[in-house]
């Protein structure tokens, strides 16, 4: 314990909402990184299946569940108790994520997330239109809070894995992709910088590409869906429409391809009408190589892509695709096909596979940034379970990605305590990598000429375009 690095102090309460595969993962990198007074840390969850690790430290776990209607009067006291500044940091599911960081906000705490969580029915409201079951829709809202009410005490929204940590790996891969082609770049210093960057490179767009290997030591029951992470999460997230940020670049949509509304906020995203775990994409990650991915909805879809935007609206002077292009563990493969083979019913047992459960593999998660000169370029994490279990408990490989981007994004706050609402492409992604890096594993960028082209057209007709190899039409499979 004594070797890693103390980052901070948090002079206040920690509350932290949510006590599942991420929760628990997180509990040991707040322990190692930060001084704090440990009589004053609780934990609320409605499930207490793993409560012993909280009760062999002597901390405070209350078994309920943050509502709509409870969530003020509940969490008010816990955060303001005793001097100093408190930190919230909201793990769970089926909690609004903007309504706890308002209230946050209205105290003077600090808050960090991982998604724009919402109360429950969202995911699953028949009566809501398409596009207000979107990340878009949802990301919009916090949007519209940071600028109702700029500045105040820090609220980190978004920071994990992905959305988070990927958007740290796309400023380092442009400031690779820079160095590489000759050209002595400096960071730059604001959004207008480093979306000019990426235009003047030639970045036609971004996969969030990802491989997870992770094999169970025993196969998958039926009526069981199995993961890597939060069932529930992936789920609800890939029921929701497929969604990407639309680049300047595309030629093509297909015809179920939506845009946002007028006057909802930057329509730097679209959507299709169909599921995003029900829709696949043509993508690659250094191990396996080409890939079949899915393109579920994620905020760094429409944070990034807006973020890098030159110009505005729906039609600007340039804007790169961006979008998740994901295969998970075997398991989640099989269960989702399982799922949907069932007209959507869900399996009756849902599970996080732990990290004694898993023989072996690598959740190798990146940047794929594709269209400029050199072709496409990943960057990103290739951690191992085997590492996982050597330097940190209670997670596999999935989870210490999202955990040690959670630890990042506390320090960040902790050490600027004053900045509002900011999402993950909006800090210094230098210092959150500096803090995380050490918990990813092998961190490396690779080369590749492969396009989604490659190969075709093979045995059967397609309707390809040929011109432009990194054209939708080309990643999408119909």
């Amino acid at each position: 314990m004594s070797d890693w690095p103390r980052h901070g102090t948090i002079t206040g309460p920690i509350v932290v909402i949510g006590f599942g595969s991420i929760g628990r993962g997180t509990l040991p990198l707040i322990e190692r990184h930060f001084d704090y007074d440990a009589s004053r840390m609780v934990v609320i969850d409605p499930s207490d299946v793993d409560r012993a690790l909280l009760d062999e430290r002597g901390i405070r776990f209350l078994h309920e569940a943050v509502t709509r209607e409870n969530h003020r009067d509940l969490l008010s006291p816990l955060l303001t108790e005793g001097d100093g500044q408190g930190f919230c940091v909201n793990l769970s599911v089926d909690t609004s994520s903007l309504d706890i960081l308002r209230l946050t906000r209205e105290l003077g705490v600090l808050y960090i997330d991982t998604v724009v969580e919402p109360w429950p029915g969202f995911y699953f409201d028949r009566e809501s239109p398409a596009h207000t079951r979107t990340n878009y829709h949802l990301r919009e809202t916090v949007r519209a809070e940071k600028r109702a009410r700029p500045g105040g005490a820090t609220a980190v929204s978004c920071c994990g894995a992905n959305p988070g940590m990927v958007s740290w790996f796309v400023k380092q891969a442009l400031l690779d992709l820079a160095k590489d082609a000759g050209q002595d770049v400096a960071p730059p210093p604001d959004r207008e910088g480093w979306a000019k960057l990426m235009q003047e490179l030639g970045v036609t767009g971004i996969h969030i590409a990802e491989r997870d290997t992770q094999r169970a030591r025993h196969p998958k029951p039926m009526d069981a869906f199995w993961n890597t992470w939060s069932v529930e999460g992936f789920i609800s997230e890939g029921l929701q429409p497929a969604e990407l940020g639309w680049g300047t670049h595309e030629r093509w949509q297909p015809g179920n391809l939506r845009a946002q509304p007028e006057g909802s906020g930057c329509r730097a995203a679209r959507f299709l009408l169909q599921p995003g775990a029900d829709t696949r994409v043509r993508s690659w990650c250094p191990t396996p190589g080409p890939q079949y991915g899915f393109l579920v909805t994620h905020n760094e879809s429409v944070s990034i892509a807006d973020y890098y935007t030159v110009g505005e609206g729906l039609d600007p002077e340039y804007r790169p695709t961006c979008h998740y292009a994901y295969h998970p563990a075997n398991d989640a493969v099989l269960s989702l096909h399982e799922m949907f083979g069932q007209a959507g019913e869900v399996q009756s047992v849902l599970h996080v596979l732990h990290e004694d459960e898993i023989e072996d593999g690598i959740d190798e998660l990146g940047v794929l940034l594709y269209g400029h000169v050199k072709n496409a370029y990943w960057y990103g994490s290739q951690l191992s379970i085997e590492e996982t279990r050597r330097i940190a408990p209670y997670q596999n490989a999935t989870g210490l990605q999202v955990t040690s981007a959670v630890l990042a994004g506390m320090v960040w706050a902790l050490e600027n305590p004053e900045a509002g609402i900011v999402e993950a492409d909006e800090m210094d992604h230098t210092r959150c990598l500096e803090v995380q890096s050490p918990y990813l594993g092998p961190v490396h960028g690779y080369y590749t000429d492969w396009t989604p082209l490659t190969g075709r057209p093979g045995l059967f007709p397609e309707d390809i375009d040929p011109a432009d190899p990194w054209q939708f039409r080309n990643v999408l499979v119909r």
